[in-house]
């Protein structure tokens, strides 16, 4: 290390340090292969341009799309317009005064933006669409996490029989930013059964996006924070000071306070206004250690909504913990165990359907919060109450990373034999810090 020092300008190892936690951030080893998946199918070629099947696929283990819904938007490459159109809308029919008598367009804008539309509507449907623009994480309901609807595209400018070109520049929100999407690629055409499932029929032409999610794009701070508390120090450790992007007002009497909107909540033009509290967060996960057997451990698991004007529902937790290797029951969340990358055990949890499904907002008498205890099997190899073993590595809230308390912050045990081993992400503040010292000198 003192070679590295004496070699390398400090300033641009603190560059390179930082850019490469940056891009490992972005990639998420509990979900390699989330993304969300646009295809354009072809169906069938007319006249006058081409009958095409759109089909949004989330294959994010669990993160999933509230309301107000998602919106897909392209840039036509010509001079195409949406003749009609059915599962969903454009939001601006744009200018088709071109066009006269009753044979209007559903949509002439050059750039238009699709959104789903009510369930509860009874025209204009697909077959599976309609579902007011919420798709469901993969890993709690699969069939509820696509959806698609159908247009007639005409006006192609191109000669006889073609299907002209891909649409270019496609962007996908769910309902903020934070997605990046590829060009349309020509793939395998999309295949059907028809007779029974005995004959396959291919699609004339498949282009498809895949849309990545970077947690960088969506939100300039933190979303939501983790506190710890156990039954053997009467001590909290709560969420980090200023976490989610501000610092409370002096006046600790004030009850509410302004925040910009986030990837969890409303929209860019808003604010969203939270319960006054030293982490400003809107969301704050709590994980209490309550008891520990002989065979089994218990904790309890909080989830607090410190928002006024924003209810999640369908929410999630992920947690990240060696414990959850073993058999974990949860008593009032649904859960289930997800495949990883990662050698710590990975566990979702979620409401149950008319019951907690729905995180409330808080109001003047108190947190909106659902909350369950999870009894877990131990590993008598592995199990240990020192150096902050039975609090989790990692936590999400409806996809976002959850900002973790520092380890030297955590409960100690009454005896003093809680022992801190300084970890990887410690040692690189060390380093940095050293740098900026180097660098002063």
């Amino acid at each position: 290390m003192v070679l590295i020092l004496h070699h390398v300008n400090p300033l641009k190892l603190i560059l390179l340090l930082s850019t490469f936690y940056t891009l490992s951030d972005c990639y998420d080893p509990l979900d390699p292969n989330g993304n969300f998946s646009i295809t354009f199918d072809i169906n069938n070629r007319l006249d006058t341009g081409y009958l095409a099947t759109v089909t949004l696929e989330n294959y994010h283990q669990y993160r999933h799309v509230d309301k107000p819904g998602w919106k897909l938007g392209w840039t036509w490459a010509n001079n195409e317009v949406i003749w009609s159109m059915s599962g969903a809308i454009a939001t601006n029919r744009g200018d088709c005064s071109s066009y006269s008598g009753s044979q209007i367009p559903h949509s002439c804008k050059k750039d238009p933006i699709i959104v789903d539309i009510s369930p509860d509507v009874t025209q204009n449907r697909s077959g599976r669409c309609c579902r007011g623009g919420r798709l469901s994480a993969r890993a709690i309901d699969s069939l509820s996490s696509l959806t698609s609807f159908e247009l007639e595209v005409r006006n192609l400018n191109q000669k006889e029989n073609s299907i002209g070109q891909a649409p270019k520049n496609v962007t996908f929100m769910a309902p903020g930013p934070g997605y990046t999407c590829s060009p349309f690629m020509v793939t395998d055409p999309s295949v059907s059964l028809d007779l029974g499932g005995v004959r396959q029929v291919p699609v004339i032409r498949t282009w498809k996006s895949i849309c990545t999610y970077s947690s960088f794009l969506a939100n300039k701070s933190p979303v939501c924070c983790v506190s710890f508390s156990t039954f053997y120090n009467p001590i909290i450790t709560p969420c980090r000071n200023c976490t989610c992007g501000g610092c409370r007002e002096a006046d600790k009497n004030t009850l509410s306070c302004i925040r910009p909107s986030d990837s969890l909540g409303g929209s860019n033009d808003e604010k969203n206004i939270i319960q006054c509290t030293d982490h400003m967060c809107p969301i704050r996960v709590h994980w209490h250690f309550k008891n520990n057997y002989m065979n089994q451990w218990r904790v309890k698991l909080t989830i607090s909504n410190y928002n006024f004007n924003i209810n999640y529902s369908n929410w999630n937790v992920l947690v990240q913990h060696p414990g959850l290797s073993q058999k974990a029951t949860a008593y009032s969340f649904n859960s289930t165990k997800l495949p990883t990358l990662v050698a710590d055990g990975v566990a979702l949890f979620w409401g149950i359907d008319y019951f907690n499904n729905e995180l409330l907002h808080s109001d003047k008498d108190g947190v909106g919060s659902v909350t369950s205890e999870i009894l877990l099997e131990k590993d008598q190899s592995s199990f240990t109450l020192q150096n902050g073993w039975t609090f989790p590595r990692r936590i999400y809230f409806n996809g976002e990373n959850c900002d973790m308390p520092l380890p030297d912050t955590f409960p100690m045990l009454p005896n003093g034999s809680y022992i801190f081993r300084p970890n990887c992400l410690s040692f690189i503040f060390s380093l940095i810090s050293l740098l900026l010292v180097l660098l002063v000198l």
